[in-house]
C-alpha cells in the first residue's frame, strides 16, 4: 500500500487501504473547454474494498463539469450565493483566490491567480493539477476509472499579462469533500504551493466555520459549527456518525491546517440538512511533540464543549472508538418562564448532600422503575426534605464519570450523566433535570451541585487532545499527577467558567461546591499559587455575583481533606472540615474546649478575614468516611483517623446501655451542627441510620432505605432534625448570623458559672448565653411572647454536671427546648414547662438548650 502527501508531486498512483466497503461505486468526469477540445468521458469504475475510506465514507462523485474564462468581476461570480472566498499567497509571490459557492443547485470553485512571477522566459501557460479527498489529506480519491488517476490537469486560461482564472463545477449531492491543488507553469514543469509549500487547499459543500463559540453551535441559517481547542495536534479530523450503533464514522473530514484552523483552534462549517447523529475527533501526532503530548490517530475522541452525548459502541479494536460522542443537535427547549430561584442568603441555608441514583435506586422507595435513580425519582421524593426542614439540596456530582472509579472521576463538564434521565437517554436526562430544578425552586429549595475540575478519569476524558495543556505533565515527583488537570492553563481555566455559565444559565444551578479544591490553587509545575487565576476569575465572574461558591478541598484519590489557606476574595465559601474534626474530639471526650468554641461561633480562625460565620458549611458526616450511626458504633486502629467512638462496644450490639449512649451520641452531633453558627449540612442517610458496616469506602455506601424512616430511630430522628431546622429559623437573631458575634452578646460558663477551664484537656464541660440586642425600651406590651436569651451546655463526660443556670431578665423564665438525655419524644419540644429547679442536673454525654421566655404566672 503506498500513499502519496499532496506535498510531493502528485501522481495517479496514490491508493489507501482504510477498511472494506458494503458496495461500489461509480465515478464519472467530464471536460470541456473553450477552445473546443474533444470530449472525454470515462466509464463506470468499481471502486471495490480499498477505498471506503476515500469514497464510500464520503458520498463523493467528483465531476467537474465545465471551466471557462472569467474576471474577478465575472457575472457568475456574482450569481453565487453563499459565498465562502479564500486567498492565498504563493511561495514564489502572487495570489490565489478561490470563491466557493452555489448557483443553480450545484457547487462552483472559482480560482483566480494574479501577480504571480513566472519569468521572463516562461511561456505564460499555467496548469491546475487537482485532487480531492476527504478522510486523509495525504490520500486523494480516485477521479479516472481507467488509471484510477487521482489528480486532474486542468488549464487556467489567461485573461490579462498576469492573471488567469478558470472554474469547476460540483454536483451538491458528491459534497463535502477538500479541493487540494498546486499550479505547474507547462515550460518549466516547477511546481507552484503556498507560501507554506504545500497543496491550496479548500472546503467544498462545507465552509471554514469560526473559533468560537468552542464546540457545536447552531448558525440562524441550521448550518452547525464546529470549533475545537488542540494546541499540539498537526492535524485534526471531524468524525462524523449517522448512526450511533456503527463502529465507524460514516464521514470524515481531515481539517485544512491553513483554512480551518485559527490559532490553535480547528474549526469547521457544515450545513443542517445532513442527517448525521453524532460526532467526535481525531487527533494527529505533532512534527514538534513533546513526550506529554501523546497522540492515537485511530482513536476517536469526544468534544469537550458536547451539550449532549451519547454513548458509543465499542469496535473489536481496543481504543478506536471513545465511550461518548457527541450528538448533532440543539439542547431541548425548556420553559423557565415561571422559574423563580430561590435566591436565599447563605445564613439561611440549611442543606441536605444527596446522591441522585442511590436516594431512590432502592425498591422501598415505591415509585416507578423508570424513575427510580433519576431525577424524576427525586422530584417524587421532595416531601422527604420538606419534612426535614432542609431549603437546599447539594447534589454528588452528576458529570459523566468513569464507571469503575464512581462519579468523583468524570468523563465530561458539560451535560448530566445519561444514567439519571429516563432510559438512559441523554436529552431526557437534560430535560429531567431541568424540571427538577424547576420544582425544588417553586418549593423554595435551591440546588447545589459537586463540580469536579481538578482531575478527570483515566480514559475517555480529554487524554490524546492536547495532554500538555490539559494536564499536569510536569509536576514533580512526589505529587499525584495523574490525570491532573492544569487549572490554571488558560484554556482549562476556559473550560471550567464555561462549564460553570452552562450549568447557571441552562439549568438554573443556585450554587457549585468544588471538590478538590485545594489542587485549583496549584500552578502547572505543582507549587501552590497565592493567586491562583481560575479561582479569582470564579471570584469576579459577573454571572456568579449571587451564586454560592464553595471550596471543598477533600480529595476524592488520596480520601482525605487537605487543609489549605484558601484565597477567597470574600466570595469563596469553604466546607469546613476543622468543625467535623473538632466537634468529633469533643463528643468523644478528647480536644480542648477553645477548639469547641471557636467552631461553635463560626470559625474565626478561618472565616475573620472579610467574610464571617455563613462562608462556613459546617458537617459532621460526608459521602466517604463513616456515616452517622457508624460513627458511633465503630472506633478500631484502622479507623483511627475517622475520629470516631464506638461507645463501649464495638460494632453491632443488643445492649441497652451501649445503645442508649449511642442514641445520645447521635443526637449531640445534630444538636451541635444546627446551633453553631455556620451552615448546616447533612448527610444522606443519616437521618434514617444508615449503616456502611464500618466501612469508609464510597462502594460501601448503600441505597437510601425508605422503610428505616418508619422505624423508632428514623421518626425521632427525622423529626428532631425538622425541629432543629425551625428553631434555627424562628431564633435567626442567635443562630443565622452573616456576621460575627458581637462580645456583649456571649457569655461563656464553666458548670458553676465560673469561667471555663479552656486549656485543660480533662474538662470537658461547656456552656454559653447567646444574649440578645436590648431593646432601646421596655418590652412591648403588644407582645405576648418574647424570645429572649439561650443557654445552651455540652457535656461530653462520662459523668453527670450540676449546671448552675444564669439569672435571666425581669418576668421571664428558663424553658427546656431540647436535653438529648431524655426519652423520646420529650427530649426536644417548643412547649416545655419552665425550669425552676437549680442546679439543672445535666447526664453524661448529653446536651441541652433552654430559652428565656416572659413567666406566664
Amino acid at each position: 500500500m503506498t500513499t502519496l502527501s499532496p506535498l510531493l508531486a502528485i501522481t495517479p498512483l496514490c491508493f489507501c487501504n482504510r477498511g472494506s466497503v458494503e458496495s461500489s461505486k461509480s465515478i464519472h468526469y467530464v471536460c470541456k473547454t473553450k477552445k473546443s477540445r474533444p470530449k472525454r468521458r470515462f466509464g463506470r469504475m468499481d471502486v471495490g474494498k480499498d477505498s471506503r475510506l476515500l469514497f464510500a465514507r464520503s458520498r463523493v462523485a467528483a465531476q467537474p463539469t465545465e471551466q471557462m474564462m472569467f474576471t474577478s468581476s465575472n457575472p457568475l461570480v456574482d450569481q453565487l450565493k453563499e459565498v465562502s472566498t479564500y486567498r492565498f499567497r504563493t511561495e514564489i509571490g502572487g495570489h490565489v483566490k478561490i470563491s466557493v459557492g452555489k448557483i443553480n443547485g450545484k457547487y462552483a470553485v472559482y480560482v483566480e491567480v494574479s501577480s504571480l512571477e513566472l519569468g521572463a522566459s516562461d511561456n505564460i501557460s499555467l496548469m491546475l493539477i487537482w485532487g480531492i479527498y476527504t478522510s486523509d489529506s495525504s490520500c486523494f480519491m480516485p477521479l479516472d476509472p481507467s488509471s484510477h488517476a487521482r489528480t486532474i490537469e486542468t488549464p487556467l486560461l489567461q485573461n490579462s499579462f498576469t492573471r488567469f482564472a478558470t472554474e469547476l463545477e460540483f454536483e451538491a449531492k458528491q459534497t463535502p469533500f477538500y479541493l487540494s491543488f498546486f499550479l505547474k507553469p507547462t515550460s518549466s514543469g516547477v511546481e507552484i504551493k503556498n507560501h507554506n509549500r504545500s497543496n491550496f487547499c479548500v472546503p467544498i459543500g462545507f465552509d471554514s466555520g469560526y473559533p468560537t463559540p468552542l464546540g457545536l453551535s447552531f448558525s440562524t441559517d441550521g448550518s452547525m459549527n464546529f470549533a475545537f481547542f488542540s494546541r499540539s495536534a498537526a492535524g485534526c479530523v471531524l468524525c462524523l456518525y449517522d448512526d450511533s450503533t456503527s463502529g465507524k464514522p460514516a464521514l470524515e473530514l481531515d481539517l485544512d491546517p491553513y483554512v480551518n484552523r485559527s490559532g490553535d483552534i480547528w474549526h469547521a462549517s457544515l450545513e443542517g440538512a445532513w442527517t448525521f447523529l453524532s460526532y467526535g475527533y481525531r487527533c494527529k501526532g505533532a512534527a514538534l511533540q513533546s513526550d506529554a503530548d501523546k497522540f492515537d490517530a485511530g482513536r476517536v475522541l469526544l468534544d469537550p464543549y458536547s451539550k449532549i452525548i451519547i454513548n458509543s459502541v465499542t469496535d473489536d479494536v481496543p481504543g478506536l472508538l471513545p465511550k461518548y460522542l457527541g450528538r448533532l443537535c440543539k439542547e431541548p427547549v425548556f420553559d423557565w418562564s415561571d422559574d423563580v430561584p430561590p435566591n436565599l442568603a447563605m445564613e439561611k441555608l440549611v442543606v441536605y448532600r444527596v446522591n441522585v441514583m442511590r436516594f431512590t435506586k432502592d425498591n422501598s422507595s415505591q415509585i416507578s422503575s423508570d424513575a427510580a435513580g433519576t431525577f424524576a425519582g427525586l422530584i417524587e421524593k421532595l416531601s422527604h426534605f420538606k419534612n426535614l426542614g432542609v431549603n437546599a439540596v447539594l447534589l454528588e456530582s452528576i458529570f459523566p464519570f468513569d464507571g469503575q472509579k464512581g462519579p468523583y472521576f468524570p468523563c465530561h463538564f458539560f451535560s448530566p450523566s445519561n444514567v439519571y434521565g429516563p432510559s438512559n437517554a441523554s436529552v431526557a436526562a437534560i430535560s429531567s433535570m431541568k424540571e427538577m430544578v424547576k420544582k425544588l425552586h417553586a418549593n423554595g429549595i435551591e440546588v447545589l451541585m459537586e463540580v469536579v475540575f481538578t482531575h478527570t478519569a483515566g480514559a475517555g476524558a480529554l487524554q490524546g487532545i492536547d495532554d500538555s495543556s490539559y494536564y499536569c505533565t510536569s509536576i514533580p515527583t512526589g505529587l499525584d499527577s495523574q490525570n491532573a488537570l492544569n487549572c490554571n492553563h488558560p484554556i482549562v481555566q476556559r473550560v471550567i467558567l464555561d462549564s460553570l455559565q452552562h450549568w447557571v444559565t441552562e439549568f438554573h444551578i443556585d450554587g457549585f461546591c468544588f471538590i478538590n479544591a485545594s489542587s485549583l490553587l496549584r500552578s502547572f509545575g505543582g507549587e501552590y499559587l497565592s493567586r491562583p487565576p481560575v479561582v479569582e476569575a470564579i471570584a469576579f465572574h459577573p454571572l456568579f455575583s449571587k451564586t454560592k461558591i464553595i471550596a471543598d478541598c477533600w480529595d476524592p484519590k488520596e480520601l482525605e481533606a487537605k487543609e489549605t489557606a484558601f484565597p477567597h476574595w470574600k466570595k469563596w465559601a469553604e466546607m469546613n472540615t476543622k468543625f467535623c474534626y473538632d466537634l468529633r474530639n469533643f463528643l468523644r471526650g478528647e480536644g480542648l474546649l477553645s477548639d469547641l468554641a471557636t467552631r461553635l461561633c463560626g470559625s474565626g480562625d478561618i472565616f475573620s478575614s472579610g467574610r464571617g460565620p455563613a462562608f462556613s458549611f459546617n458537617y459532621i458526616t460526608r459521602n466517604f468516611g463513616l456515616p452517622l450511626v457508624d460513627l458511633v458504633s465503630f472506633s478500631g486502629d484502622e479507623l483511627a483517623s475517622e475520629l470516631s467512638w464506638n461507645c463501649g462496644e464495638e460494632g453491632p450490639t443488643n445492649k441497652t446501655t451501649i445503645l442508649e449512649r449511642r442514641l445520645k451520641q447521635i443526637r449531640n452531633y445534630l444538636f451541635v451542627l444546627f446551633v453553631s453558627l455556620g451552615v448546616p449540612v447533612l448527610n444522606m442517610g443519616d437521618e434514617c441510620g444508615q449503616s456502611s458496616g464500618g466501612s469508609t469506602s464510597y462502594g460501601s455506601r448503600k441505597p437510601f432505605d425508605w422503610n428505616a424512616l418508619s422505624t423508632g430511630f428514623g421518626i425521632q430522628t427525622t423529626q428532631f432534625i425538622s425541629f432543629l431546622s425551625s428553631l434555627r429559623m424562628r431564633r435567626s437573631d442567635l443562630l443565622q448570623k452573616r456576621n460575627f458575634l458581637k462580645e456583649e452578646n456571649i457569655d461563656w460558663h464553666g458548670s458553676d458559672q465560673n469561667p471555663p477551664r479552656w486549656e485543660d484537656p480533662s474538662c470537658k464541660f461547656l456552656a454559653m448565653t447567646l444574649k440578645v440586642d436590648k431593646p432601646g425600651s421596655g418590652l412591648s406590651s403588644e407582645s405576648s411572647h418574647v424570645e429572649g436569651d439561650m443557654f445552651i451546655a455540652f457535656n461530653a463526660a462520662g459523668r453527670s454536671e450540676s449546671v448552675t443556670l444564669p439569672e435571666v431578665p425581669e418576668g421571664m423564665t428558663w424553658h427546656r427546648l431540647v436535653d438529648t438525655a431524655l426519652p423520646f419524644p420529650g427530649f426536644f419540644s417548643n412547649d416545655s414547662e419552665p425550669v425552676i429547679r437549680q442546679p439543672y442536673e445535666m447526664k453524661s454525654h448529653s446536651c441541652m438548650l433552654l430559652e428565656a421566655n416572659i413567666h406566664d404566672g
